[in-house]
């Protein structure tokens, strides 16, 4: 029995929109509308990346271009699928994006209880800058993250 060809890493275009929107309700509780998840995917300064398994999308990466920072928006990895890699894979893709575009740093927002994402994003080499108290719709504290792209 022949394996499973390796996931597809490729950006995302707004023919992926429902895609991304199922996703996005699975893993981060729908952050965006699919109108939002549109104007991501249609507009060439948030550059977004996919991990695909055929037509299923395992992982995403979004991100906004803004002067010489990179500012990841989100980062989701389908719930069967965690703990495989795939949320590295989809965030050194959008990193490489922002230093190609001349992004000499990135920047996120995480909630201080995914522990998860901190490791993630630690491992990285994403540093803790701050807090932003009360930030997400359910009332918890985001942590700011910093990561130097050019030295």
């Amino acid at each position: 029995m022949p394996a499973d060809p390796p996931p597809l890493l490729r950006a995302l275009e707004p023919g992926d929109q429902l895609a991304c929107v199922e996703l996005d309700r699975e893993a981060l509780a729908g952050l965006w509308s699919p109108e939002q998840w549109l104007t991501e995917l249609s507009d060439p300064a948030r550059p977004g990346l996919g991990l695909w398994a055929g037509s299923c999308l395992l992982a995403l990466a979004c991100g906004w271009l803004v002067l010489d920072e990179l500012h990841i928006t989100a980062l989701a990895v389908r719930s069967s699928h965690r703990r495989q890699g795939h949320g590295a894979t989809v965030l050194a893709g959008l990193l490489e994006i922002g230093r190609g575009a001349g992004a000499s740093h990135a920047t996120l927002e995480v909630a201080s209880g995914n522990g998860a994402a901190r490791g993630l994003y630690a491992a990285a080499g994403f540093r803790e800058a701050g807090v932003r108290r009360h930030y997400y719709r359910n009332g918890d504290d985001a942590v700011i993250n910093w990561l130097r792209l050019k030295k």
